[in-house]
């Protein structure tokens, strides 16, 4: 039990400890005032300014575990990095912030070095146990062969009803065909992403859909659903295509509006779009 609560006190001052340098860092701490935050000497703080003006972030890390030294970050990066999290991009993902810091701002810094200055100056949570491993389906060898269309119901705009984005893509590449807005997917949504991928990508040769009552029939509660004999307008328009229709559970596009839901409210808000 002692060993218990001393391994956590540590753990508690060593999260303290990187907080309070990275205070310093960004200047809203002078380093003597940390010195005696952290109950540490003026001399060893010197020392840690030190490190950090020559090594950067890398200079303030523990090496001495045998691994190999990550590239070191200079200061001006880490305090740009630090800036831009806390004013523009709070409510991103690390790798969504991650691809803003780089492509838009001109960081020069890994995704690694960018979740753990995140993470430890306590602008980013970590993430949680992945949990069981399960094999993902393989993907169709060739585009074309097997779209998928799905929507999704989120609030997508603050101060706005929930609407369903409906997103068609590929099965081999991932690549997203269609996306728009409607206030509720259903025949009119379908033939108009149906359309569009007809007349700019040509005919294809299976469509991957959900159990909805616009794609099939199911006879019984709780039974299974089919498309054999079902007249509705999206089976016969894909029978007269001659794409062959397979109904789902659950599969890709489920995974591509986990990434949506956690990019795109975010960036309509940064580019000040306020209607669907």
């Amino acid at each position: 039990m002692k060993s218990i609560e001393h391994r956590v006190a540590q753990e508690a001052k060593a999260v303290t400890r990187k907080e309070v340098i990275l205070k310093a860092i960004e200047g809203k701490l002078s380093w003597l005032h940390a010195a005696d935050i952290l109950g540490i000497t003026p001399r060893h703080i010197r020392r840690l300014k030190k490190a950090y003006e020559y090594g950067g972030w890398g200079g303030l890390r523990d090496h001495r575990a045998g691994i190999l030294h990550r590239k070191r970050l200079p200061p001006g990066t880490i305090r740009e990095l630090l800036r831009l999290r806390r004013e523009r991009y709070a409510d991103f993902s690390i790798r969504h912030f991650y691809d803003f810091a780089t492509e838009k701002h001109g960081l020069k810094l890994s995704y690694t070095w960018t979740r753990i200055v995140l993470q430890e100056a306590g602008l980013a949570d970590k993430a949680p146990g992945r949990g069981k491993y399960r094999r993902k389906r393989e993907r169709r060898p060739l585009v074309g062969m097997l779209l998928h269309l799905d929507a999704s119901r989120h609030l997508w705009l603050e101060g706005l009803p929930e609407w369903d984005l409906v997103v068609m893509l590929d099965d081999a590449d991932g690549q997203i065909l269609f996306a728009r807005f409607f206030e509720e997917e259903g025949t009119v949504s379908t033939f108009m992403a149906l359309q569009h991928v007809l007349l700019t990508r040509g005919r294809f040769c299976e469509l991957y859909t959900d159990r909805g009552t616009h794609f099939c029939r199911t006879a019984k509660a709780g039974g299974a659903a089919s498309t054999e004999d079902y007249n509705g307008q999206v089976p016969r328009a894909l029978r007269a295509l001659g794409v062959r229709q397979v109904l789902a559970h659950r599969g890709r596009s489920e995974r591509a509006f986990g990434t949506i839901q956690g990019r795109l409210p975010q960036e309509l808000k940064l580019h000040g779009v306020t209607d669907y």
